[in-house]
């Protein structure tokens, strides 16, 4: 089994990765204070978004593998500028917020195993995951990523740990415990905000046009594109299944001990990680504080990077990882700045995790422009010549922007109602 594993890895890419990222220490806090508040009563929304996940994230790679460019080079060329520049604006905010909240759950999760001040080790991770985006050229890069993502299977390890009601889980699965206040439907927006995030569209199809430039940059004809079009399929679906199966475990985790235990409010996946050692012991305790380290050092340059290759898109810049970083001085340097700012986000009075909270719901709004406009680009002939997508997708993407636009106006209504 063990010898099969390095072949699997060299048979997934860019969706796999992506979709592990998903699950950041950010995201894993998230679905926690999603289970420990409202018990297993949200899991539906699991597989009510992975259908429209998975034809997003597919368009995207698509955009990117037919087109050679990454997401917000084609919204440059197909799409006002000011749209554009308040998107990638709202992006890099939420990022650098992400990545605060990032690094300092895996400081704080270190310091729980081993001790010492989690601002040392919150620093040390910083300056690692610098050095990985601008030292490790992508093709050294990218196994790497691929070898992190293994890591959480500790979150269903975790699970059998503990004891689950899994006779309600599948009740709760199918049958949605509807609850119409403001605090639900930030939680819903939220959770959508976390699994469909913007920052994931353009980290897949820009690693698309990085997988191409280490096969010489070109795109090719009709026939490796359908071949390359097949790869991304099978790809983007197993990367997404596998972003919410561990987003299911996740909430199940937080449902069944902290939920159970009356522990309703989770503001980190260190706060998470410590609550659980004394309800499920010191084992699920370590998977769980293990995971938070290794998909930290996953999501982190996944978020700077794909806030770098926002920006440098946008204005046209040099971009890359495969790029040495005096060919792509200001690319990196948006990487450099949004990691730095992250991590200083630490020694300051602002609370990243309160901040996190804002910062997923607002990426599940400006989720629904840049997905809409990705839905336009995906059905364009002047975009994807005889590569449009298709009927399926099309529906799935699409419904995808309507179900997202629902929550966020109900979120919004609630929110305003007082006012009225």
């Amino acid at each position: 089994m063990l010898n099969r594993i390095p072949s699997f890895l060299r048979h997934v890419g860019p969706g796999v990765v992506t979709g592990a990222a998903d699950d950041d220490p950010s995201g894993i806090a998230t679905y926690t204070q999603a289970g420990a508040q409202f018990g297993t009563g949200l899991l539906w929304t699991v597989f009510l978004s992975l259908p429209f996940m998975i034809a997003i994230q597919l368009v995207s790679a698509r955009i990117g593998r037919v087109t050679g460019k990454g997401v917000a080079a084609n919204l440059r060329e197909h799409t006002p500028r000011a749209f554009l520049m308040s998107m990638v604006f709202l992006l890099v905010i939420a990022n650098t917020i992400n990545i605060a909240a990032d690094i300092a759950a895996m400081g704080e999760a270190l310091q729980l195993a081993v001790g010492g001040g989690d601002h040392f080790h919150a620093v040390a991770f910083g300056i690692i995951t610098v050095l990985l985006q601008v030292f490790v050229p992508y093709r050294k890069l990218a196994p790497i990523l691929k070898w992190l993502t293994l890591f959480l299977f500790a979150y269903v390890i975790a699970v059998f740990l503990v004891q689950v009601q899994w006779g309600q889980v599948l009740h709760d699965l199918v049958i949605p415990k509807l609850q119409w206040t403001s605090g639900y439907w930030m939680m819903i927006v939220a959770l959508l905000g976390t699994t469909i995030s913007p920052y994931l569209f353009f980290w897949q199809a820009s690693q698309e046009v990085e997988e191409l430039r280490l096969k010489g940059g070109v795109i090719g004809p009709e026939k490796k594109i359908r071949r390359d079009l097949r790869r991304v399929k099978r790809d983007t679906y197993i990367g997404m299944f596998f972003s919410n199966a561990i987003a299911f475990f996740i909430m199940v985790l937080g449902g069944a001990v902290l939920y159970a235990a009356g522990i309703h409010d989770v503001t980190s996946a260190a706060q998470a990680a410590q609550a659980l050692r004394p309800l499920a012991g010191d084992f699920a305790f370590a998977l769980f504080a293990g995971g938070i380290i290794a998909t930290g050092l996953l999501a982190v340059p996944v978020l700077a990077s794909s806030a770098a290759y926002a920006v440098a898109e946008a204005f046209g810049w040099p971009e890359g990882l495969e790029r040495h970083w005096y060919e792509a001085k200001r690319f990196y340097a948006i990487i450099v700045i949004a990691t730095v700012v992250g991590t200083g986000m630490d020694f300051t009075s602002i609370d990243p995790m309160k901040a996190l909270y804002w910062s997923a719901v607002i990426n599940g709004v400006v989720a629904v422009p840049i997905m809409a406009g990705l839905m336009l680009l995906a059905g364009r002939k002047s975009v994807m010549g005889n590569f449009t997508s298709g009927l399926k997708t099309t529906w799935f993407g699409w419904g995808g922007v309507v179900v997202m636009g629902f929550a966020v106006l109900m979120m919004l209504l609630d929110l305003f109602r007082p006012l009225f």
